[in-house]
């Protein structure tokens, strides 16, 4: 996986939370792919497709398969920065979306990502062409 999308990436930032830390005294790994799922729909909505959008339109980016690299552990108090940007799109059906976490302020790689996702109908579960205001926001 890539380290950077160099100018493409939307970025979050957060602070880890005591509620994170697992029985290991480090970020929990369920607890990246929440700080991912944030940072996917803080992006979506800078594309212009807020969750609202998706609801009245019954269409909505289901993720189908999550690789992930754990790089190093987050710990309490640290401050995390994560990036995304959407790497392919089919202009049909699936989008692919790559993460990047990095601790502040040493910029320590944290952990990499890669998620494709599937359009699907709100309403049935099932896949769904995209519609046109999502294949022109989650161009690659």
């Amino acid at each position: 996986m890539t380290d950077t999308a160099g100018e493409a990436a939307h970025h979050v930032e957060l602070r880890v939370a005591p509620s994170d830390i697992d029985a290991y005294d480090h970020v929990n790994n369920s607890v990246y792919l929440t700080w991912m799922d944030a940072a996917a729909w803080s992006h979506s909505a800078a594309l212009g497709v807020p969750v609202e959008d998706c609801q009245t339109l019954r269409r909505g980016m289901a993720a189908q398969r999550i690789e992930i690299d754990y790089l190093r552990a987050a710990v309490a108090g640290d401050r995390v920065r994560v990036g995304t940007w959407i790497s392919a799109s089919d202009g049909r059906l699936r989008v692919e979306r790559r993460f990047h976490l990095t601790r502040l302020p040493d910029g320590a790689v944290l952990a990499r990502a890669r998620v494709q996702y599937v359009c699907i109908n709100l309403d049935t579960g099932g896949a769904a062409r995209m519609p046109p205001r999502f294949v022109q926001a989650y161009r690659a």
